[in-house]
């Protein structure tokens, strides 16, 4: 993948740079991270680097603009980090001003710190990226990159879940200093390239859930490149292939629809099913939410006067056969209003049977990840990505900046 791993340096005495994704949900009522997931997955990287007596700086983000509720301190993450590595995790509520970088120089060889939430820097917050265009040369500029790099002999990239973001953390270090992917950017990668690379046939799409913008994007390269076999179409992607197909559903999905403008799709969705008729499966019957109660009904009786909330129990039989044929598996958004009653069996029944399907299996996305926890072990999944807008675009055959920039890196010594 062109891309140097921990395993090309020795670490020892290196002061290194980390840079993680440990971005976590926030509990409104109390403040607290609500999710330790994405911490979980950055400790074989930070664990590799202190115990290789590397002199360790992590750095990392926490909410944006647009969540702001998030936008806090990543005091409590250093606890929760050093709770779990049984390592101490110190910290700085600084992130590159004179206080960090003193902090920084008096760091010794296997101690780790972290630096408080990049965010709290204009230059790295979303609205500054979309609104003033730097690339990774001009980005060396910016009050982080000129203040921290000239400290550093190392700089270590593990945040893949952040990898579409053009943010400085992400992509000017690499100017600078050699760089090197973490455990989890490197099997993150290798996941992914696995499916889109060369799959074990057959390969198998279920692509479901409300953000159809993700599905659409990624429908056209599997399709057109031949990567996926087979792609089972659900929730509102679903509804979407219907409708293309000339079935009418019945008002109230299709103001739903419409109001989200998501009939932008359809011409796209029947643009595929022109071209790859034997390759796209549509429901073949629907539950509605009839009072309710979970009533199901052939597609041939649509349209309803209730909303649809759920592929039925003929689309759940078949979809699952494809599922335990299948030798790769790529699952993106559940199958119906999994958080109800009554439009919950689809997403269960699907997740029951990748959970057991002997293919191997990769999944990502906020709303994927959260649908599976609810309905089974993940650790009955092959891989689950930390990724969500970064795995979709990649999936989408589009460049990721993160990527581009630890391609362009040399190795240290070359």
């Amino acid at each position: 993948m062109n891309i140097a791993s921990l395993d090309d340096f020795d670490v020892r005495g290196l002061r290194v740079l980390l840079r993680v994704d440990i971005n976590s949900p926030i509990d409104p009522e109390t403040g607290r991270i609500a999710d330790d997931n994405r911490l979980n997955m950055s400790l074989p990287t930070i664990r590799h680097l202190a115990e290789g007596g590397a002199r360790l700086v992590i750095i990392a983000h926490q909410g944006d603009t647009l969540d702001y509720h998030n936008l806090v301190s990543l005091a409590e993450h250093a606890v929760v980090l050093t709770e779990k590595l049984g390592i101490a995790v110190g910290f700085i509520d600084d992130v590159a001003g004179p206080a960090a970088r003193a902090a920084i120089a008096e760091l010794g060889e296997g101690e780790i710190l972290l630096l408080d939430n990049l965010r709290f820097l204009t230059e790295e917050v979303s609205t500054f990226e979309n609104a003033v265009k730097l690339d990774p040369a001009d980005m060396t500029g910016t009050y982080l990159v000129r203040n921290l790099a000239p400290l550093f002999d190392l700089y270590v990239n593990d945040a893949f879940a952040a990898a579409h973001r053009n943010a400085p953390s992400m992509v000017a270090f690499q100017q600078l200093l050699p760089a090197a992917g973490g455990r989890l950017l490197i099997d993150e990668v290798t996941a992914l390239e696995s499916i889109v690379g060369d799959p074990a046939r057959p390969c198998v799409f279920v692509l479901g859930g409300l953000k159809i913008s993700d599905a659409f994007s990624m429908m056209s390269k599997v399709l057109s490149e031949g990567t996926a076999d087979l792609i089972l179409t659900a929730g509102i992607t679903g509804q979407i292939m219907l409708l293309a197909g000339g079935t009418s559903l019945g008002e109230p999905s299709e103001a739903f629809i419409r109001d989200r403008s998501l009939d932008v799709y359809i011409p796209q969705a029947a643009e595929h099913l022109e071209r790859y008729p034997d390759r796209i499966r549509v429901p073949v019957d629907v539950a509605v939410d009839a009072g309710g109660q979970r009533r199901e009904l052939e597609v041939s009786a649509l349209p309803v006067d209730s909303m649809i909330v759920d592929i039925g129990r003929q689309t759940i039989a078949g979809y699952r056969k494809a599922i335990e044929t299948a030798a790769t598996i790529f699952v993106n958004g559940p199958a119906g209003i999994y958080e109800s009653t009554v439009g919950e069996e689809g997403t269960r029944s699907l997740w029951q049977a990748v959970a057991a399907a002997p293919g191997r299996s990769v999944i990502g996305g906020g709303d994927t990840v959260a649908s599976a926890r609810r309905f089974i072990d993940v650790d009955d999944i092959d891989f689950v990505s930390t990724g969500g807008g970064a795995l979709i675009r990649y999936l989408s055959g589009q460049a990721l900046p993160l990527l581009t920039a630890m391609r362009r890196t040399q190795r240290l010594g070359e």
